[in-house]
């Protein structure tokens, strides 16, 4: 039997899918620029030179594997690529990787994997295959979830972690299918945290939105890691593998996890059939280093930012006690409330500072 054909998603919300039977194009990373963040659509395994021989204030890395891989599914998707010029239709499959969430089948995946899915197959540690179902899925924050039908003795869910906690040179493992590779497992540590990256969507109300908080780190991920456990010294998931920084295309040590606090909110939501929601400012932002904070180069008509009197050029610089440095310190804060919530912030403008009450508005409603 001859491989899947496999294909990469482009951060700008290209998914790039060959039909099967033909034969994967060369150099598509080379179209882009080497500064563009590339979204794999398989597994995401990251490995440095210098990554651990074991890791340390924890479990070893063999006993980390034992206790957490049976949570890891490989994902088989087939796409219709539509009308060839021979009358048929042309179909694609990609693979990523997914992480069993509880016993009555829920499985987590990015939604880059499974999107325009006309068919899932879910294959389990012991090698059993099942057809699944996408109950939901969120592009905004790249999340989705698939339900199988398996005997609960064959699920193992793992335990998730609090991404607020987790700390930069933690050590780390990442498990999934590398290049088809189910099983795979990589070793790094948490090279950085509070990184953003942008969602990959190719709905045009959700593509671009900032996902906020993610975890980079230099365990090695690859394509069919997406989708796949970013893993503590504990066994607990501390992120949901996803993009990767890379010139060739290939694991450059830069990978970027989507932070479990996130995963937990979206996937909860999902699961008991409720649209997802995030909690919405309503403003366009820039570093601003004088003051040190987050500028606003834009403030939308009739969101929460305009009705509490924010304008372009305000530095936002605390937001509820909490100091706010950068655009991307803003964004993770306001992706950890929900809408509805009040919020004090601070902000300078004419350099004088100033202080709002901002009740968060729904991004679905904007």
């Amino acid at each position: 039997m001859s491989r899947p054909v496999r294909a990469s998603l482009i951060a700008i919300g290209v998914l790039a899918m060959v039909a099967v039977g033909a034969g994967a194009g060369a150099g598509i990373y080379a179209a882009f620029a080497p500064t563009k963040t590339t979204t794999v659509v398989e597994d995401t395994t990251t490995v440095d030179h210098s990554q651990p021989a074991s890791v340390a204030s924890g479990l070893s890395i063999n006993a980390l594997y034992q206790r957490t891989y049976q949570g890891v599914v490989d994902i088989t998707v087939a796409t219709s690529q539509g009308l060839n010029p021979f009358g048929g239709t042309d179909t694609g499959e990609a693979e990523g990787s997914g992480i069993v969430y509880d016993r009555r089948g829920d499985i987590v995946t990015n939604n880059h994997v499974v999107s325009g899915a006309t068919s899932v197959r879910v294959k389990l540690w012991n090698g059993r295959t099942f057809s699944g179902k996408v109950i939901g899925s969120d592009a905004a924050t790249d999340l989705a979830v698939i339900r199988v039908a398996a005997p609960s003795s064959l699920l193992h869910p793992l335990t998730f972690g609090d991404s607020s906690a987790v700390q930069v040179g933690d050590s780390v493992i990442a498990i999934g299918s590398p290049f088809g590779l189910p099983e795979t497992l990589t070793a790094g540590i948490v090279s950085a945290v509070d990184r953003t990256m942008q969602s990959p969507g190719t709905d045009t109300n959700q593509a671009g939105y900032t996902i906020g908080g993610a975890i980079q780190t230099d365990a090695p991920i690859n394509h069919g890691n997406s989708g796949g456990p970013l893993i503590d010294a504990f066994g607990r998931v501390i992120g949901v593998n996803s993009q990767i920084e890379s010139e060739s295309g290939g694991s450059d040590g830069v990978g970027l996890a989507i932070p479990s606090n996130t995963v937990k909110n979206v996937a909860t939501q999902i699961i008991a059939g409720k649209p997802v929601e995030h909690a919405y400012l309503g403003i366009g932002v820039q570093d601003s280093s004088s003051p040190a904070g987050a500028e606003a180069t834009e403030v939308l008509p009739g969101t929460a930012a305009a009705k509490a009197g924010l304008k372009s050029g305000d530095v936002i610089i605390a937001i509820n006690g909490q100091t706010i440095s950068s655009g991307a310190d803003l964004s993770s804060a306001i992706d950890v409330h929900e809408p509805g919530d009040k919020l004090t912030i601070v902000f300078v403008r004419d350099g004088k500072q100033h202080v709002v009450t901002v009740k968060l508005g729904s991004r679905n409603d904007s």
